[in-house]
């Protein structure tokens, strides 16, 4: 789609073209464009993965299939998609001054009110879904893009450059987004999801190319020494770079160069981990908030009358020591990080060593980190020991990397969070049976204790062999799984056309005299046709409605009701026909053919003696009648209306005699009536049972055991909950009302399944912020 820009004249403002721009807005034009492609190349091959886990995790067939119809999509046209962004934005730093972006948002009272009408829904959805996309970003990286915007500002001194006008603003580059989205065959909700993605999964990688924009201005010499944007509201706090008591090493000022203004987006592959409304903060406002609240007194402060001190490179080189002594230790009760930390900061006079403030503060973060993550309920404590071990080697990527604590893809946090998510259901075997996922999660730890220095690429190698290990895995579950659920919506469907069949036969010959051979025929042989036809086409189908009718003719023609004067000469129409579709009936399902010859044999026989009542009509109550018995070898199917008899004496017996059914009591008749606790179980748990969503673990206690299992499947037909284990085999099943109950009880409790590393940072977040308030 072309863009349509709009040509705006400011008097007295210079023009710039794409062959005059200052040499170093060129320079940042062509950075900037290596740069974004390298971003959308990352993002098309994080999307494939996260399209193909949404449609995975799909709660029915119609969301699966506007997944992967957007994820062939975007295999097709990726290249386009990102030639087309990239010409956006070097459109909108040839034509700076006068390129205004299709997409960026405005007010709504600039809105006019009419035109709004024009506006197709889809299109509408589509504009929504871009205008939070670019506040997102706006909010996320609202420091970067400021100093950006002054920098550029700064070099076309001609230009009045709005905000939304700057080259690499998140309107320019959203707008492009949005251009290359509208060029998809799919539909809006495809686009949506696509959309949703750049969302998810842009936000935290821009943070990054802003800065990398900013650094190529300087590098040009463009405002060098501005640090700070201007100040445009005053809730901005200043406060988060003021304390720094003990000498900073040069390993570890990478810390301070970090804005406190920045904010990356907590958001890593695949997940959306932003709750609550609360951004995960930088390393600076992260160590602001522990000043503030006077949490950060750690070695530094202890250490204040100790001549000893450690700098950054040392404290690396003493922990690189102590990271295969402790973390050897396996099995038993894991010691937290300070205790670990003990030996390593002792100075030769015994005394604790002192330490830079950044250092101080960067374990202090770790270890609450640790904390959170080893008093963690949803996981295993064989579990937790095995993922304290790596508590010295995380602390190293910490001091050593500055993007750890605010980078959502950072492959040590991605780690973490693969070994705590794949462990959450995972439940202790039995002696000697060999455990997998236990003896991959050991290998991994093992690796980093002996194979990790200070090369972070070790754990972009272990995450990505550790996820190929999960991957087979769960599609080994999910297989199982898969056939679980097959076999259950099965064995549904043949329950529900068995209660249907059962319940059209029994309204059927209710309150009517059946004799017993035709209704144990009903319940039996013609109950299985009924089955079958459900089966086959549903209770919708022509052939259902057929095999009813006939279930209501077979009835009538043993007990015609009411009785009139033609009621003789429509059974002798009616019951060739009714006796043929009959045995044909069961001749399509395979009845055995000598049961359908008997069946049909005792069809004829109800035939005849109806035959006798008609004829005799006599009011007396046991009268000597002549019956009528068909002769042996006759065709078993009445072919004529009259077929030959032999006469026997006999006597008819009245309704309420032999041949008057008795009534059959229902197997619920003897049961016990529900007691009042299963009948009052509170809507809160009723309301937790329809929420709870497939894919959920739970801890289930059953006769003092705990079980760790997963909702594989809701059975709507049934009303079945399913719950397998990691392996995918069945645990256990409920009903509504039982799973209701037994949640209200305490037998089952639920297990966040979120990412272990963000909800750890977030909860400290929330822990310093609350601390502050108090």
């Amino acid at each position: 789609m072309k863009q349509d820009n709009k040509v705006v004249s400011f008097s007295g403002q210079k023009s710039f073209s794409r062959f005059n721009l200052p040499p170093a807005l060129v320079r940042l034009r062509d950075t900037s464009g290596q740069a974004l492609k390298g971003v959308l190349g990352r993002f098309f091959e994080r999307a494939d993965d996260a399209l193909f886990e949404l449609a995975d995790r799909a709660g029915s067939n119609k969301d699966q299939t506007v997944y992967f119809d957007a994820m062939r999509e975007l295999r097709l046209r990726r290249k386009a998609m990102a030639v087309s962004v990239l010409q956006y934005v070097s459109q909108a730093f040839n034509d700076i001054g006068k390129f205004r972006p299709r997409h960026s948002s405005g007010s709504l009272d600039q809105v006019d009110q009419d035109s709004l009408s024009l506006v197709e829904h889809s299109d509408l959805e589509q504009q929504v879904a871009v205008d939070n996309l670019i506040n997102k970003l706006r909010n996320s990286h609202q420091n970067p893009i400021q100093l950006l915007s002054m920098r550029v500002n700064h070099l076309v001194p001609g230009i009045q450059l709005a905000d939304s006008q700057m080259p690499l603003s998140p309107e320019v580059i959203c707008g492009g987004v949005a251009e290359a989205c509208a060029e998809l065959d799919i539909d809006i909700r495809a686009k949506l999801v696509v959309l949703k993605l750049f969302d998810r999964l842009l936000s935290d990688t821009l943070g990054d190319f802003y800065q990398d924009a900013n650094r190529t201005l300087i590098a040009e010499g463009i405002l060098p020494d501005v640090k700070r944007p201007h100040a445009r509201s005053p809730d901005r706090t200043s406060g988060a770079r003021s304390v720094t008591s003990a000498p900073v090493s040069s390993s570890s000022a990478g810390y301070e160069a970090v804005e406190a203004g920045e904010a990356h987006s907590a958001q890593s592959f695949g997940y959306d981990q932003v709750q609550g409304g609360i951004s995960y903060a930088t390393f600076s406002e992260l160590s602001a908030l522990l000043h503030q609240n006077g949490s950060a007194h750690g070695a530094s402060e202890k250490a204040a009358s100790s001549e000893a001190y450690l700098d950054t490179n040392h404290l690396m080189a003493r922990l690189g020591e102590a990271q295969t002594s402790f973390g050897g230790q396996e099995g038993g009760e894991i010691a937290s990080l300070d205790q670990q930390l003990q030996s390593v900061l002792q100075a030769a006079n015994g005394q604790r060593a002192n330490i830079a403030q950044v250092d101080s503060d960067v374990i202090n973060l770790v270890s609450m980190l640790f904390d959170f993550i080893l008093e963690d309920r949803q996981l295993h404590p064989v579990m937790k020991a095995l993922i304290g071990r790596l508590q010295i080697p995380v602390l190293k990527v910490a001091l050593s990397d500055k993007t750890f604590f605010n980078r959502g893809g950072h492959p040590v946090r991605k780690l973490l969070n693969e070994l705590a998510l794949s462990a959450i259901g995972w439940t202790e075997k039995r002696p000697g049976q060999r455990d997998p996922l236990r003896e991959k999660i050991g290998t991994v730890v093992d690796r980093v204790l002996h194979e990790f220095t200070d090369n972070v690429s070790l754990f972009d190698e272990l995450l990505k062999d550790y996820c190929h290990f999960t991957d087979l895995d769960r599609r080994r579950g999910e297989l199982v799984e898969q056939r679980l659920r097959d076999a259950e919506e099965g064995r549904a469907r043949q329950e529900r056309a068995s209660q249907a069949a059962e319940s059209l036969v029994e309204n059927s010959t209710a309150e009517r005299d059946v004799p017993r051979p035709v209704l144990d025929m009903l319940n039996e042989a013609w109950t299985k046709y009924l089955q079958w036809v459900l089966l086959r086409e549903g209770e919708d189908g022509e052939r259902w409605a057929d095999a009813s009718e006939l279930t209501e003719h077979i009835v009538w023609s043993v007990d015609p009701q009411p009785v009139e004067d033609t009621t003789r000469s429509e059974l002798l129409r009616a019951i060739p026909a009714i006796v043929d579709d009959f045995r044909r009936a069961l001749q399509e399902i395979s009845w055995d053919p000598f049961a359908t010859d008997t069946a049909v044999r005792d069809l004829e026989l109800a035939h005849v003696d109806v035959f006798q009542r008609l004829a005799t009509a006599s009011s007396q109550p046991a009268p000597l009648v002549v019956a009528k018995v068909p002769v042996t070898g006759t065709p078993s199917g009445p072919d004529i209306p009259e077929p030959v008899f032999l006469q026997q004496e006999t006597r008819v017996a009245e309704p309420h005699e032999a041949e008057k059914v008795p009534p059959v009591l229902s197997d619920q008749a003897n049961e016990t009536p529900p007691t009042d606790s299963a009948e009052v179980v509170s809507q809160h748990w009723l309301d937790q049972a329809d929420n709870l969503r497939v894919g959920a673990w739970i801890e289930l206690t059953r006769d003092g055991t705990r079980l760790r299992c997963k909702l594989a499947a809701f059975i709507r037909a049934t009303g079945k909950y399913i719950f397998v284990n990691r392996s995918g085999a069945k645990v256990v099943e409920y009903r509504r009302q039982e799973l209701a109950a037994t949640m209200a009880s305490g037998a089952i409790s639920m297990l966040d399944d979120g990412l272990i590393f963000d909800r750890a940072l977030e909860s400290i977040i929330d822990n310093l912020r609350s601390s502050r308030k108090d």
